[in-house]
């Protein structure tokens, strides 16, 4: 398994959004309020992928896009928006599907 910074990711999220982690999960990383997270990418530990969720104003995205893509970049973080995800409980678990 691959070493992932989370703090590094914690500190960037804080600096651009004001958001504490509210979750993470593997790869994942959940930030308060679920309007956006992040996924470490396994193949370099310095690229981070952000999906935001598909019920997220399209202002709001773009302003915290603006803010993550420059402290990732402060912090020598490369980072990707790569999309949309959805959050559906099935059978009482909670299952991710991104678009």
């Amino acid at each position: 398994m691959n070493y992932r910074n989370l703090d590094a990711v914690r500190y960037i999220v804080k600096e651009a959004t004001s958001l504490d982690i509210m979750y993470a999960y593997e790869d994942l990383v959940f930030p308060e309020h679920g309007a956006f997270l992040i996924q470490f990418d396994d193949t370099n530990p310095k690229t981070l992928f952000c999906f935001f969720h598909s019920d997220c104003n399209t202002d709001d995205k773009k302003k915290i896009y603006s803010q993550l893509l420059k402290i990732s970049s402060e912090n020598n973080f490369t980072l990707k928006n790569k999309g949309m995800f959805n959050l559906e409980e099935k059978n009482g678990e909670i299952e991710i599907r991104f678009q």
